[in-house]
């Protein structure tokens, strides 16, 4: 439907008929569990969220018409549910993963969702527009944004996606927590996001604004004003005589007179007093947050837009190389990767958009290098000269672990080195962080006994001095992969292939036993299947389900093409390759690695969640990784299920998830998975329960299915998920720093299993001073520590700057369990005017001076699917299609 007060008069002829097309026919709500437990039928932030982020990309891939594929039509994405899968096989080609897409979508929905459950943001009344604090309120919001902005540019999108998603349940709380849309407002409030303007007509302190209420439902409470206002919740700050509570299930204040509440949060009384119009808060929330990431794109550009929200197929590149006099080679190797790779993919879907640069050699490492464009990168990189010597152990973990803190998530990165690690105390510090990043770390190694010249060697090196790297690469779902000078360069060609959106197929059993068969299986949505085997081999066949095999033998055979590089075997199969069960048989010394990887859209990303019960608002509160004792939601989202993948073709269907330990793979249990939504979505949750969680320690995910002809599908996850022995929190100020400041820091430690003894140890970076009141926690079960620390942000600090604060709780020795790790970005940003959002910097720009915005048209189509409740609860919604007339003006 058309909002509400904006006049017919505002649109041509072409409006009228898109308005038309905008009008599909109402389409049934899907509940999950938590929805059941809550308020069935409830559009939630990630609704919200999600939503608006896909109506402004599907505006983008409008009006920047594609390359190399025809033009989108608006009218082929009316009266269907809008999913990420679509927009981007229409745009980028049919295949093209949207994987990246939906995990950065995820990460601003998480932090959206967390503002109910953090300790920091869960009782702000400014930070959900509570308790009339509606002009601090939004000087938070545009505060968010401003951050949001900052940490764009920066090129920090992980700390950017979490201030954006902060900004938004700010800005859609507003809709359900004032009474905006009482007081009879069709269209967003005009002046919330921009800074410039005051918010006018508000209540004050001593102006009467509901009365008593004692039912749940509270159609009438609100006193004939025309004054703006917002509910109180709970007792900080205290409810003043004659005001309005928040009301609902968890607010006490809503006990006090007048009794009630004004919420608008979800379809349920018992949370909701003014659930009667919950939808046409939706409406207004879900019309402000396009016109947020409007506003976003608008000062961001198209190209730095599209990196906030990762709207692309491609990855990044990132190198961290050794540097030393030996490592010429290796060196030479990367450049000839890299150069491949950016004249390969310019200009393409899958050219990189983003590099990133680490140097490292003993005692340095570093500076990182971050670029967008690869012409930088080339010529920096083309800068490196292998110069230089020293002992062997080199400061690899340090590089490797400042270029984790550059990467997008979901990326690749690549080591070259031929030395062990100086700094192997940080190894678990660093898998932990490549699972917070969700990046996969390849370690080419070049291990040249023969090589004396360069590497100075003062004493016997240990065989296992390669470990930690092992470890890092386990923990990341990479590998490690020793050669020789003369391999190195086709052996680097890995590079390009590991960019190429493949994923890793499950073996059975996961490492080589000898005498018995490797097993994996291959189904009709991959493609460009290729086996890499790397050791002392001896011998080695591949066997396809008709029965087929083919040996070691180099060149083209019968199931593909083969090639070796010294220890390093690489099989190619010929496509499409035979669907069903294929066997590896292995003979060698040692332990062979072997990897089986292919391309194909059909993925799934994961991420777990404790439900809340007790705070603010029902929900599930996102977690990194399991904790073990804990019950634990995991949620599964499968990607590559378009509603146009396989026309005439049965969805395929997914039944349960597989926990496998790592490595030595034997199964620990199976989880049935239960769908959430529209099947096309590929929503699917499950149940972890404590017993299947009762050791700490990493373990794999497996996805189980079949497709639409039955055949079975068999995912594993990209890398595996750890489950830790003790839940850390750490939270932030929900403001930015400023040089010269002393920024609190929040910390709760909880074990669930067993009691605890644990040493808490604090790292930074860059290397701040902070102090902490928390040293040593002492836990009995299910118990609980609270500390305080304090960054302090020296003068000196660099503005618009990145902090990394990392806590890690160790076990004493009386408690010998492994190390869990909590990581925060923080912000630093220079005091800014009060109008610094108004305009962009090279141009005045118009400003809104009126509550009548300038109009543009826009378009909006809706779709429905899960997500989380507009208070935080887990609930199911949709919003009927309109036709948005957006107010562009100059932020």
């Amino acid at each position: 439907m058309l909002p509400a007060g904006v006049p017919l008069s505002h649109l041509g002829t072409s409006a009228l008929l898109l308005l038309q097309l905008l009008l599909p026919s109402a389409s049934a709500f899907f509940p999950n569990v938590w929805s059941l437990l809550a308020a069935p039928g409830s559009i939630t932030h990630q609704d919200l969220t999600e939503e608006a982020a896909l109506n402004v990309t599907l505006q983008l891939f409008l009006e920047q018409p594609p390359l190399h594929q025809p033009p989108l039509r608006l009218e082929d994405f009316l009266g269907r549910t809008l999913l990420a899968d679509d927009l981007f096989a229409a745009y980028f080609g049919p295949g093209s993963p949207s994987r990246r897409f939906r995990a950065a979508l995820g990460e601003v929905s998480r932090a959206n969702a967390a503002q109910d459950f953090l300790p920091t943001s869960r009782n702000d009344p400014e930070l959900h527009f509570d308790a009339e604090r509606l002009g601090q309120g939004r000087t938070r919001l545009v505060g968010a944004l401003r951050e949001t902005l900052v940490a764009a540019k920066a090129l920090d999108h992980t700390l950017a996606r979490q201030r954006l998603g902060a900004a938004l349940h700010a800005l859609q709380d507003f809709y359900s927590h004032s009474n905006w849309v009482e007081l009879g407002e069709q269209q967003p409030h005009p002046h919330l996001l921009w800074p410039r303007q005051e918010l006018r007509s508000l209540a004050q302190v001593g102006d009467p604004t509901c009365s008593n209420c004692e039912e749940l439902s509270c159609p009438r409470n609100l006193l004939g004003f025309t004054l703006l206002t917002s509910g109180y919740f709970g007792t900080h700050p205290p409810k003043p005589p004659g005001k309005c509570s928040h009301g609902g299930h968890f607010d006490r204040s809503s006990s006090q007179l007048p009794r009630g509440g004004i919420n608008k949060d979800s379809t349920s009384p018992g949370f909701s007093p003014h659930h009667m119009l919950h939808r046409q808060a939706a409406k207004l929330a879900l019309l402000a947050s396009i016109q947020a990431f409007s506003l976003l794109r608008s000062r961001l550009g198209d190209r730095v837009f599209s990196r906030l929200l990762d709207i692309t197929p491609a990855t990044s590149l990132s190198f961290v190389l050794d540097t030393t006099g030996s490592m010429g080679e290796e060196i030479n190797a990367a450049k000839i990767q890299a150069r491949h790779i950016v004249e390969q993919r310019r200009g393409s879907p899958m050219e990189p958009v983003h590099y990133i640069l680490v140097p490292f050699h003993d005692p340095g490492f570093g500076p990182v290098f971050t670029t967008s464009d690869p012409d930088s990168f080339w010529q920096q990189l083309n800068e490196i000269h292998a110069l230089g010597g020293g002992d062997e152990p080199e400061m690899c973990l340090s590089a490797l672990e400042l270029a984790l803190l550059h990467t997008p998530p979901l990326s690749d990165i690549f080591v070259f080195t031929d030395a062990s690690p100086k700094d192997a105390f940080l190894t678990n510090r660093v898998e932990s962080l490549t699972q917070e990043r969700r990046c996969r770390v390849t370690f080419l190694v070049t291990e040249d006994p023969s090589r004396v010249q360069g590497r100075a060697r003062r004493e016997v090196l240990s065989p296992l001095r390669f470990e930690p790297y092992k470890a890092v690469a386990l923990a990341s779902g990479g590998e490690v992969i020793f050669t020789k000078d003369q391999h190195i360069r086709d052996v680097a060609a890995i590079v390009g292939e590991s960019m190429a959106a493949l994923v890793t197929l499950p073996l059975e059993p996961p490492v080589v036993v000898p005498g018995r068969p490797l097993v994996f299986s291959v189904d009709r949505l991959l493609q460009k299947v290729t086996v890499r085997i790397h050791g002392e081999i001896s011998s080695f066949w591949i066997k396809n389900p008709a029965g087929v095999s083919q040996g070691q033998e180099e060149g083209m055979g019968p199931l593909g093409h083969t090639q070796c590089f010294g220890q390093f075997w690489m099989v190619t199969m010929s496509d499409p390759p035979e669907t069903g069960t294929w066997e590896i048989q292995v003979t060698a010394e040692g332990t062979p690695q072997v990897r089986v990887q292919a391309q194909t859209s059909l993925d799934f990303l994961f991420h777990f969640g404790i439900p809340m019960e007790d705070g603010p608002h029902p929900g599930l509160y996102p977690l990194t990784q399991p904790v073990a004792g804990l019950q634990t939601q995991l949620l599964v989202e499968v990607t590559g299920l378009g509603s146009r993948s396989n026309p005439g073709d049965s969805r395929p269907h997914f039944s349960h998830i597989v926990l496998r330990g790592v490595p030595e793979g034997a199964e620990l249990g199976q989880v049935p998975l239960e769908p959430m939504g529209p099947p096309e979505r590929g929503l699917l949750m499950a149940s972890l329960p404590p017993a299947l969680l009762s050791t700490p320690g990493p373990l794999s995910l497996e996805l189980i299915g079949q497709d639409g002809g039955g055949q079975g599908l068999h995912r594993v996850a990209p890398q595996p998920c750890t489950v830790v022995p003790v839940l850390l929190e750490l939270s932030g100020p929900q403001d930015f720093l400023t040089p010269g400041s002393k920024a609190p820091l929040s910390l709760r430690i909880s074990s669930f299993l067993a009691p605890q003894d644990l040493d808490l140890r604090t790292s930074i970076n860059p290397s701040f001073a902070i102090t902490s009141n928390l040293s040593r926690a002492c836990l009995g079960l299910n118990e609980s520590a609270w500390g305080r620390l304090w960054l302090e942000i020296p003068d000196s600090a660099a503005p618009n700057s990145v902090v990394m604060v990392t806590v890690t709780a160790v076990g004493r020795e009386a408690s010998p369990v492994p190390p869990t790790h909590a990581f925060l970005r923080l912000l630093v940003l220079a005091p800014a005017p009060q109008d610094h959002l108004s305009a962009p910097a090279h141009s005045p720009g118009p400003v809104i001076t009126t509550a009548t915005p300038v109009f543009h048209p826009s378009t909006l189509v809706t779709q429905g699917r899960a997500g989380r409740g507009m208070a935080g609860n887990t609930c199911w919604g949709t919003t009927g299609g309109v036709l948005l007339l957006l107010g562009l003006a100059s932020w």
